[in-house]
């Protein structure tokens, strides 16, 4: 199927960092009718406050699309394997291109694009990688690389004229010097900073995330937690997600599923805790109530009862009166180091 001359529609992925957003730049450039969306992971890439505010100052339209289920297949057993922590990138990166061509095709586009750099990342971005993503997503010859064309073969819109390669970037590799004067150039401001983002790739979230999933999860709102806090195995299936501050606390409340149990203190300053167990039963209360005095000032006071309730009952809420002594037996688990025993 050629591309119509009257089809100069694109869809890229926007992460809300600097590179996609230059790829949404130098196509617009080129009077293609650009599209965006973003892939909402709970813990993983991207900035969707930042991708609103850049669709917003290139007036483009955004499709926010959640994480679905069919995701967690790729967090337990990748086609491609992980990198050096929990991290499928290139089935990762496969899943987002899949979901950008669902929309290219609702849109009646004409190809998906990103803002992908050859040589940039390691595991993901090497020419080889690229090709896999393409073969996968079954999208051969529609996936542009604006940023990097020059380093890889023409695509269908660049063999068709609907993009003119010779006025795409050419960069490649980790130095980002040539994507700052682009920035410069087109006015971008509010592109999230290079580096991290993603906390698959990080040791210890990678150490709790295949701790819980190795128990068994359903849906991808069971993980969603998991980015948050102080993580705390109390039994085989029972485990604590403690705050570190205000904002973990506010998010551990606000991912709570319908049967979790909420630990707060109200008699003096802790953090929240949020306790996941197939049976909760009050001697694992009092360990995570415990949890929450031992990570606070009052660590060395008497027991002090706070509050507990279940995530889909908050007119229902108990004292429960901390347990330190059963506490202090759950200060290292999985995704912790022994200097993170710290008050809040």
């Amino acid at each position: 199927m050629s591309i119509s001359r009257h089809e100069h529609k694109a869809v890229g992925l926007l992460s809300g960092g600097l590179d996609s957003a230059l790829a949404c730049c130098v196509l617009k450039d080129q009077g293609i009718e650009v599209h965006a969306v973003y892939i909402a992971m709970p813990w993983g890439c991207g900035n969707e406050t930042r991708a609103k505010r850049i669709a917003e100052d290139l007036a483009i339209p955004l499709k926010v699309i959640p994480l679905g289920d069919d995701y967690l297949p790729i967090l337990t057993d990748p086609k491609f394997g992980f990198g050096s922590a929990h991290n499928p990138c290139v089935d990762c990166h496969i899943y987002m291109v899949k979901k950008a061509a669902e929309h290219m095709r609702e849109i009646h586009g004409a190809f998906v694009f990103t803002g992908e750099v050859v040589g940039q990342r390691p595991m993901s971005q090497r020419r080889e990688c690229l090709g896999w993503v393409e073969r996968e997503s079954g999208l051969e010859g529609r996936i542009l690389r604006p940023l990097s064309a020059s380093f890889l073969d023409p695509t269908i819109p660049e063999n068709e004229g609907v993009v003119d390669r010779t006025r795409l970037p050419s960069i490649n590799g980790r130095s980002r010097k040539a994507q700052y004067a682009l920035a410069e150039k087109y006015g971008l401001k509010h592109f999230a900073q290079p580096g991290g983002g993603c906390l698959l790739t990080e040791k210890h979230f990678g150490e709790r995330l295949g701790d819980v999933l190795g128990r068994g999860v359903s849906t991808i709102a069971e993980t969603a937690v998991l980015g948050l806090g102080r993580y705390f195995r109390l039994s085989e299936d029972a485990f604590v997600i403690l705050g570190r501050d205000q904002k973990e606390n506010e998010g551990i409340i606000a991912r709570a599923l319908a049967e979790d149990w909420i630990i707060r203190p109200f008699s003096f300053p802790g953090p929240v805790a949020l306790l996941r167990a197939r049976d909760v039963s009050q001697e694992m209360l009092a360990k995570a109530a415990g949890l929450c005095q031992y990570f606070s000032k009052s660590r060395e006071q008497a027991p002090r009862p706070v509050k507990a309730w279940r995530g889909s009952s908050v007119d229902q809420v108990q004292d429960v009166l901390p347990d330190l002594a059963g506490a202090s037996g759950f200060l290292v688990s999985p995704g912790e180091s022994s200097n993170s025993q710290k008050e809040s």
